[in-house]
């Protein structure tokens, strides 16, 4: 079932429910952090009170944890430069309530590592899964070059991700060895054949649907709010903060995963509201 969207500024849950919340996720994407003047319809430097904005409806939420959807920070001309970027805008994200979950996006490793943007904010591997609440959650890292190359230093085109056969086979035997309910979350997408896709989508939506315990998919890369549902699973693409000036065109959300499978997506500002009460509907 897929619910009406909401308008510019929401401050109230969407939809109403008796039952608790067996976890809930505060969602964040494409900050694009930077210290320096717009492009087009990116805002660089508007992420820091847009998140701002974020944070205090996070303090009343009060979720378990935050999941930034990757590019928390634009490109720089240097390392110095790019990491003085992630350093400010992690020193605001890292202060959320919670634990903080960080997506790797095409923009995160364009000058930077992925040794030096993970080891920047203190997470210990690009993908990874954990259990919470009775439920598992698993983060991919697309950000693999066709020939199995890790992004980093501009040695990528972003028209370029995958998940490499490591990380497919790892995703293979993470979903088969568990027997809860699955949320995922990666950065590029695995819903469309276009240049914001992964281009091995269809291999890792095949594992996804065989494993057959995945309720959905959080995507960022795109931009702007996009729904697809694939074989049961549903594709959630979030708004990016980024986007236009002025807190009203940004774009955060409240998930809750409710203990029967309910998830619930809260939007706010330009990010849609949604409620799937089973990966069938």
């Amino acid at each position: 079932m897929l619910a009406a969207g909401v308008g510019l500024s929401q401050t109230a849950p969407l939809f109403a429910t008796d039952a608790e919340p067996a976890v809930r996720v505060g969602l964040v994407t494409d900050l694009h952090h930077a210290d320096k003047k717009p492009a087009g319809s990116r805002h660089y430097r508007e992420s820091l009170a847009k998140l701002a904005e974020a944070a205090k409806h996070f303090e009343q939420d009060k979720p378990d944890l935050v999941v930034e959807l990757g590019d928390l920070i634009d490109r720089a001309d240097s390392v110095a430069v790019e990491m003085r970027y992630l350093k400010r805008i992690n020193k605001d994200f890292a202060a959320l309530p919670g634990e903080q979950h960080y997506v790797l996006g095409n923009h995160c490793v364009d000058t930077l590592t992925k040794e030096e943007f993970l080891g920047e904010v203190g997470q210990k591997a690009s993908y990874y899964s954990f259990d919470r609440g009775g439920f598992h959650f698993v983060v991919l890292d697309a950000c693999f070059r066709s020939d199995g190359e890790p992004y980093g230093r501009r040695n990528f085109q972003w028209t370029d991700p995958n998940i490499p056969t490591k990380e497919l086979n790892w995703l293979a035997a993470d979903l088969k060895k568990t027997k809860k309910k699955t949320v995922v979350f990666v950065h590029q997408r695995l819903d469309v054949k276009n240049n914001h896709a992964v281009k091995n989508a269809t291999a890792v939506r095949k594992v996804m649907e065989d494993a057959g315990n995945v309720l959905a998919v959080f995507q960022g890369h795109s931009h702007q709010n996009d729904y697809k549902q694939i074989n049961g699973i549903h594709y959630c693409v979030h708004r990016a903060m980024v986007e236009g000036s002025g807190k009203e065109n940004s774009g955060f959300s409240t998930l809750d995963v409710f203990p029967d499978g309910t998830l619930k997506l809260s939007g706010h500002r330009k990010q849609k509201s949604y409620k799937w009460s089973d990966a069938k509907d």
